[in-house]
């Protein structure tokens, strides 16, 4: 007798990077009717710090997708979540949930990313300090913070630099998960012609080609142009080495 097949689980996810189009990739996956997606973006699951994970209970995240929750095979089931990349444990918790996943990574210049999170938290009252300090004295603040489900040198809103060391977060991703499994995308091919990038997600989770949604963009915040020169060439001198670090897994370079 033949042994049972296993249980359908989420099978893809678009795990970073925040801030780099993440949110007009989810929009447009919504329109392709052959893709299992929950109702909203950012499901936070597997960053999710109040869960047991040594005996993690996943009912509550398959109840976000009908066809996982009741067993049914379908089309590829995913979400989108962009701090999976940077949190601790995050890719690891996934690795365990299910070794197969298949990980869709957008990246985008690190310093513009760091500027587009800290306007996003200035604007939401989170932040009250300059650039300029956030991204140079203030980054002591993600060791100041450690605490209950604060891991040490982590932070959800004050992480502008961390966020954007792409060559170490890339290489932990490796270490967990074949590259066939990881599709890495950039922000600038979703700007732009976006079909071709669409294309490549659908060829990536095994879906015919189809026809390209209407142009949209989502929270990117096209506003780097504000960026004091200083600061700019301050950030490229900190990303300098993980730069080369992600060039020599990815070939993909900033700046």
């Amino acid at each position: 007798m033949a042994a049972p097949r296993p249980a359908p689980l989420v099978n893809f996810l678009v795990a970073g990077a925040q801030k780099a189009g993440t949110t007009a990739l989810f929009d447009y996956l919504g329109d392709y009717g052959d893709i299992a997606l929950p109702a909203e973006k950012e499901l936070h699951f597997f960053d999710d710090e109040a869960q047991d994970w040594n005996h993690p209970d996943y009912d509550g995240y398959h109840a976000r997708f009908p066809q996982v929750a009741h067993g049914v095979r379908g089309p590829p089931a995913g979400e989108a979540t962009p701090i999976y990349i940077y949190w601790p444990r995050s890719l690891e918790r996934i690795a365990a949930y299910n070794p197969a996943m298949k990980l869709i990574v957008v990246l985008r210049d690190p310093v513009e990313r760091a500027w587009s999170g800290w306007r996003m938290e200035t604007k939401n009252g989170v932040e009250t300090r300059p650039f300029a300090w956030c991204v140079r004295e203030g980054r002591q603040r993600l060791f100041e913070a450690a605490g209950p489900g604060r891991p040490w040198g982590h932070h959800r809103e004050f992480s502008y630099v961390e966020r954007g060391f792409y060559g170490e977060q890339m290489e932990r991703l490796f270490g967990l998960f074949p590259r066939e499994q990881v599709l890495v995308l950039t922000s600038e091919a979703l700007r732009g012609g976006h079909g071709p990038a669409l294309g490549r997600v659908r060829a990536f989770l095994g879906l015919p080609p189809a026809p390209a949604p209407a142009q949209r963009e989502s929270h990117v915040g096209r506003d780097a142009g504000d960026l004091d020169p200083e600061d700019v060439a301050f950030l490229r001198r900190v990303y300098a080495a993980d730069a080369e670090r992600l060039a020599a897994l990815t070939g993909i370079r900033f700046g």
